[in-house]
């Protein structure tokens, strides 16, 4: 496999100078959004204060990054002018607000954003999450399927990574309901790697998958554990390109346990948040502590994170899609010198 130009400099340069993804998500609205609002005691948080500490994780978290994951409606307006332009920007497209339906849930992209809309601004990869659930009835699947295939097409053409993140969740005859961005208490294995499965096919042009932890993040122990490594394995191997963790509200502790394992099995780094800044957060709205605490603890977990990603964690050129010879650049010829003509 080879790359065109555009997701080859992309994928460069979400990685470090080793080929690692060391990735901080600041694009999440809700997990931000619901603490400031109950804390000011209003439906809908203001504003500001979201954009002021989405600014404050840029400021604080980008000199442990490779690259940083923003949002359009707030972390771009307001923090985009503080981070550093030798850092790789991802941004997210799809809409935090999802449509939920007895069938299942179905995505969508943020009003007056599109795939083109982020390559002009000068980003180097379009990050989409979609709530998946393999037994759902099959027009729910096949919506969320369409709406990532649609995605994966525009990527291709303008020549810009895809960075696709799967996340479980209930359906409405689950146990314990929860429409919160957190793990769900119960998923099963299977549910994790089919979903990965039903997305590896080439026709999504997914380039990076972001996955969860295929069990659930307390069952992941620090040492070995055989069924534990299979299904990491299983996963690495279903899908089949570079692919990172996600923290999906894990603990510290448990994070770490999860990329050891994932680390095992091939993955090229991670793309979090919550397990990298939520303590601080959580001192609101004091900001001078939650700097001190970003500045503190969490540059020292990501540092620990770093570490064990430099020692463990393949370099996604290095895939074995690529071949032996790794990742390169797909030569040019005369559909490539007028790839770039249908720009909106």
């Amino acid at each position: 496999m080879q790359l065109s130009a555009g997701k080859l400099w992309g994928m460069r340069r979400m990685a470090d100078d080793k080929g690692l993804f060391k990735m901080t998500a600041v694009d999440q609205r809700p997990p931000i959004k619901g603490p400031i609002a109950k804390h000011h005691g209003v439906t809908e948080a203001p504003w500001q204060a979201v954009a002021d500490f989405k600014t404050l994780l840029i400021e604080t978290l980008q000199e442990q990054s490779s690259a940083m994951l923003l949002d359009p409606h707030y972390a771009i307006p307001c923090g985009i002018g503080k981070l550093s332009p030798t850092k790789g920007l991802i941004v997210t497209l799809e809409d935090s607000v999802f449509e939920e339906t007895m069938d299942g849930r179905l995505s969508s992209e943020i009003d007056d954003w599109s795939v083109a809309k982020i390559k002009r601004m000068g980003g180097d990869a379009v990050k989409v999450l979609a709530w998946y659930r393999p037994d759902a009835p099959e027009h729910n699947r096949q919506k969320q399927k369409d709406f990532t295939k649609c995605i994966g097409e525009a990527c291709a053409r303008y020549d810009i990574p895809f960075l696709f993140e799967l996340l479980v969740y209930p359906l409405a005859n689950d146990e314990n309901q929860t429409t919160d961005y957190v793990e769900m208490t119960g998923k099963r294995t299977d549910h994790v790697l089919q979903s990965v499965a039903d997305f590896a096919a080439p026709e999504f042009g997914i380039d990076v998958f972001k996955l969860e932890s295929p069990v659930a993040a307390k069952n992941v122990p620090e040492g070995e554990d055989r069924e534990v490594r299979a299904a990491f394995d299983e996963m690495g191997r279903l899908a089949g390109r570079p692919w990172v963790m996600l923290s999906a509200g894990a603990g510290k502790a448990e994070f770490r346990n999860i990329l050891t394992h994932a680390y095992r099995a091939g993955a090229s780094g991670y793309l979090a948040g919550r397990a990298i800044w939520l303590e601080p957060f959580g001192l609101y709205p004091d900001w001078d502590a939650m700097r001190q605490g970003l500045e503190t603890g969490s540059v020292d977990y990501m540092r620990d994170l770093n570490t064990l990603t430099d020692r463990a964690a393949t370099p996604w050129n290095r895939h074995a899609v690529f071949g032996t010879e790794g990742a390169r650049f797909l030569p040019a010829d005369q559909s490539f010198r007028h790839s770039y003509r249908d720009f909106d």
